[in-house]
Parts: structure tokens; sequence; C-alpha cells
């Protein structure tokens, strides 16, 4: 039976196709346009919005925009409506969209669209709008980086499946895209050995290493080296049969040593059960051991997150295969934790939602998934929908009579929801709770991130002593760690700290030296490289260097391949305080999807720097 409503916008044909028929056209570009924008913006667009961004060139913008709504009408069929101001387009229940389709669909649903991988209205311009322009630009690279998840996560789960001929093929059209995705690098290796191809597993491990070595000057880490030649670990007692008895033994003491710190110890005691739960054709034990291992490689290992997410994906099937899906929620969490770092956040608010769903009344499961969320959506500049998303986990984990970590990392980041809107107060009030109970919990490997947003606030209020003994005493703790998020955003505050003494030169050198380290190890959280590039940026502008130009490009990239809204607004709006009117008028339009009060008083251009390069 045909779909009611299909849209298709991705490629060079867009098209709508109603109860199987195929649509003529509307008229013009801007009808497709404004379709598109209207279907993918995240923010409610008012008539005289819309009428100045893609209509300002006309005699009468709003007649124009009307004229085009009722071109879009047309185009949808009575099933659909759209009125309103703000305008707001409703499709009947069922209709496809392709776009979508790429961000909020499951891969199975997402791999089969017929123009995935190509653009948005793909070769279609409108140089009279450049507030348009920039928006589909940067909704064009976050597509783009969608596809690449779906493609990722794809191979993945065939991989998980033990089909290593499929995982192979999606894994080598990612690699083709980026041969320096080290990720996908690993993937492929990993489909290799699972298709019992050795030798073309240790030959694209070695073409891999020449190639980082001659682009990067740097080897690929230790996960992707040694991925040719993984063996299932011996058995503690080969002579004994497992049982479910000296499974559950292994896993408690894999935990044990997990919670004395010994994660090697603990990860080497989670793969002896893994291997032995599958041996006693035990499905909830595999469930239990493999989200054990797949969750001690994704927290506790630098460089593990693609070995883990394998893992993680592998126990989500068996807990379907039994019938038990809900015991799957911490492998869902847990991969919208993996999502949420590399700037994948279409697929981690897809996985997060789940394991929220599945956590059902399980107050501490439920709450992690919230506390994780929050994160993702204040990355992408919703930071209304974060601070409810982070209050309710807490008020969970309250409930469960376990506030612990989970309270701690709400606090943590709600304040930096409040410091990113300028709204100090609060901002110290919520980091101050934050760093006092990781404190109180010996939380060690995440003191650094809430000390150096504290730090922030310290630095934005005029205390400079107390922001620089903090950061200080951060970047100490992540070195020590050899945490590089923490690492790098503690490096950033002590560029801050020179920059406020006029010293441009430590500044600049404290800056990029973070935007290099914190994004080391492949699984990196990628928005502490956007705010250190931010920050530099900043700094670059204020004294007139002459690579904050490149800066500006690479802040860019980075925010919209992975939809980080916020910082593809203050992107454009350094290139406005250069003297760029077109992309201060571009940064407005991006900051009208942000939800932050605080975007309203960015000085949107300074054509003179405060100082020569």
């Amino acid at each position: 039976m045909a779909t009611a409503l299909a849209i298709h916008l991705l490629g060079p044909q867009p098209h709508v196709v109603r109860a199987g028929v195929p649509q003529p056209p509307p008229r013009g570009r801007k009808a497709w346009a404004l379709l598109a924008y209207l279907l993918t913006t995240e923010s409610a667009s008012s008539r005289h919005w819309l009428a100045q961004l893609l209509f300002a060139d006309a005699d009468d913008p709003l007649n124009a925009l009307s004229w085009n709504l009722t071109q879009i009408r047309r185009l949808l069929g009575d099933g659909a409506s759209i009125a309103g101001d703000p305008v707001v387009l409703r499709l009947p229940h069922g209709s496809f969209v392709d776009v979508h389709a790429l961000t909020a669909g499951t891969w199975v649903q997402a791999i089969d669209i017929p123009d995935l991988g190509r653009e948005l209205l793909e070769g279609k311009s409108l140089p009279a709008c450049p507030g348009f322009e920039a928006w589909l630009l940067a909704t064009r690279r976050r597509l783009a980086g969608a596809a690449e998840g779906v493609l990722r996560e794809a191979a993945r789960a065939r991989l998980s499946a033990g089909d290593g001929v499929r995982a192979m093929e999606l894994a080598s059209r990612l690699v083709a895209a980026n041969p320096l995705d080290e990720d996908a690098q690993e993937l492929l290796i990993r489909a290799y050995v699972a298709m019992g191809d050795r030798a073309a597993a240790g030959t694209q491990r070695d073409a891999c290493v020449a190639v980082f070595r001659r682009e990067l000057g740097s080897e690929p880490g230790i996960a992707l080296l040694q991925a040719a030649d993984q063996e299932p670990p011996p058995r503690a007692f080969p002579d004994r049969p497992p049982s479910r008895a000296t499974t559950l033994a292994r896993l408690e003491a894999g935990l044990g040593a997990l919670d004395a710190g010994a994660a090697e110890v603990a990860i080497s005691a989670f793969r002896q059960a893994v291997t032995e739960a599958h041996e006693v054709e035990d499905g909830p034990l595999q469930v239990r051991a493999l989200i054990a291992l797949g969750s001690a490689l994704v927290h506790t290992l630098r460089g593990r997150d693609g070995e883990g997410a394998g893992l993680l994906l592998e126990a989500i099937e068996v807990a379907e295969r039994i019938g038990d899906p809900a015991s799957a929620a911490p492998a869902h969490r847990d991969l919208g934790y993996v999502e949420l770092l590399r700037g994948r956040y279409d697929r981690a608010q897809r996985w997060l939602r789940q394991a929220a769903e599945l956590a059902g009344d399980e107050p501490t499961e439920r709450a992690w998934a919230l506390a994780v969320q929050g994160v993702a959506l204040t990355d992408v500049g919703h930071h209304g929908d974060a601070l409810a998303s982070f209050d309710e986990a807490i008020r969970l984990a309250s409930c469960a009579g376990q506030p612990g970590q989970i309270e701690a990392w709400a606090r943590t980041f709600s304040g930096r929801v409040h410091l990113l809107r300028h709204d100090l107060e609060r901002a110290r009030k919520c980091l101050t709770a934050g760093l006092d109970l990781t404190r109180v919990l010996r939380w060690t490997s995440f003191l650094p991130f809430p000390e150096a947003l504290l730090a922030d606030v310290d630095l934005a209020e005029g205390r400079i002593d107390a922001a620089s003994a903090a950061y200080e005493h951060a970047h100490a703790m992540a070195v020590q760690l050899d945490d590089p998020c923490w690492e790098g955003y503690a490096a950033r505050g002590l560029g801050l700290v020179a920059a406020h003494a006029d010293d441009a030169e430590t500044a600049v050198r404290w800056i990029a030296e973070a935007c290099d380290r914190c994004v080391r190890l492949p699984d990196a959280y990628l928005w502490v490289q956007g705010s250190c590039l931010d920050t530099l940026c900043a700094i670059g502008v204020e004294y007139g260097r002459g690579e904050t130009l490149r800066w500006i490009d690479d802040l860019e990239a980075l925010a919209t391949r992975t939809g980080m809204r916020e910082l593809v607004a203050r992107a454009y709006a350094h290139r406005g305080r250069l003297g760029d009117r077109v992309a201060a008028e571009a940064a407005r339009v991006l900051a009208a999807e942000v939800d932050n009060p605080a975007l309203e008083a960015v000085r949107w251009t300074a054509p003179v720097a405060r100082h020569g390069s």
C-alpha cells in the first residue's frame, strides 16, 4: 500500500508523491526552499521572519510568502495543513519525509532512503538570500554527518550480528569518504576479521597506519592496532566446563575490580564472562556480560568506544531475541553516550529516548538516560529542554535514594547551561553543588570538568586569581588522569587567564594546544573541541591574528557537521566581527534556532580589532 504522502528533499530532484502518484513540482526554487526550511528548522517561524529570510528582494515580501505557501498547499494536498503565524506545517499521519527518516529513524529505515548521502536540495542555491544560504549550508553538512552516522550504526549492527560481508561493504563506504576516520577504519578491520579474512584485516591496518603517519604524523590508537589480532581470552580453568555459577562469579569479580580502579583486570574478567555465557547458552547472562564488557570499554579505557559499541549492540540483539528488550536499557543508554561524544546527536537522541522508555519504572536507569539526554540537548542549543531533563533526572535519582553521580552530573551540566546563557548566579549555584558532590563521591575522573566550569564563572565575575588557581588544578588533575577532554577544557581556561593579562601569545598557545590535545583520542568529546575553537576565534578577532579566518573555518566545519547550532551561529558572528556583513546577517538567522537569550546580546559586527597581529 502506497504511503499517503512522501516528501523527498535529498538529491538534485526534490519531489512529492501522494498515494503513489508523483506530483507536479511547484514553480521556482523558493517554494522548495520554504518547504525544506519548514520541515527541517527547529524554530517557530513567523510570517515576517520567513518573508525576510526568503523574499526580502520581492516588491511585497509578505505577498510573495503567501503565494509560495499556496504553492506548497497544492503540492502536499488536502491531508496536510500549513497556516498560522508562526507558520505551522502539519502532515497527515504516516507521511514519509526523507530528512526525518535520516535524522530520527532507525538505521534500518534510514539505510534505504533513495538518496542517502546526497545533499539537501542538491545543486539549488539562493544567492540573493544570504541568511537562508548559511542555514542551508549548515543543514547540508549536518545531514551529511547524519548519513555517515547511519552507515556507521548499520555497519556495527551487521558486525554484531555476524554479517561480516555487509559490515565490510558499509564500513568501506565510510573509509572511502574519510580515510582519517579512525573509528571507521577499526570497523572495517573488524569486519574483515568477522569474514575470516585476517590477511585483509592486517593489510587494512597497515594501510591505515601508513595514511595516519603520512597525513597526521601520528599513529592510530591501540584499539585499531589490535583489531586484526584479537582472540577470545583463555579460560582461567580450561579443564572445567563453564557454568552459570562460575560465569556470575566472573562478572562479580570484574565489577569488584572496576570499583577498585583496576580497569584492565575487570575487562579481562568480563571478556571471559562473555565467552562463558555464550558457551552455556544462557541468554539473560549473555546480556549482562555483554553490557558489562561494552560499558567498561566505553567508560574506563580511552579509545575503545568502537569495540564497546559493537558489544552493546550485540547485547540488544540478544535481549530482543530472548523477549526481554528492557534488560538492555543500559546498552541503549551507553550507545547514546558514545554517539553524544562524537557529536552524532540525532543518533544519540534516538538511543537515549529508547533507553528511557525501556527503563520504565526503574528510576535509576531512567534518571541516567535523562541525564545524558540533557547533555545532548544542550550541545545543540535546546537549553530549556536540557534543564527539564536534568531536573527530572535529579528527582528520579533522589526518589530512588541514589542521587550520587547522577546528581553531580546533572548539576554540573545544568551549570554549564546557565553559564552559556550568562546567568552567572544560577551557574555558580549549580556548579558549586556539582563540584562539592563530585568531591564527596571521590569521582576523580569527572572532577576537572565542574572545577574548570566554575573557574569560568570566577573569570566572568572578575575573580582572576581564583579562576587561575582552579584552572591550574583542573588541568593538572586531567593530565594525571590522561583525560584529553577535561585537559583541553582546563587549558582553554588558562589561555583565557593569559588573555585577561593581555598576553596574546600565551593565550593563543594554550588554547591552540587545547584544540589539538582534547581530540587526540578517537572517542573524545567533540563539544569541548568546539568550545576551545570558539574561544580561539574570539581571541583571534580581539587581537587581529592572521590565523583567525582559518580558525573560524575549523569551528564552522565542526559545528555544522555535528549540528552544534549555537557554535555555528558563533562562527558566523566571528566573521561578522571581522567586518563581513553578510556573515553577520547569517549569524542572526542561525541564532534563531538556538534557545539562548544571551545570543541576542552578541556583538555581530566589529570591523576593527583592538590589537594588530
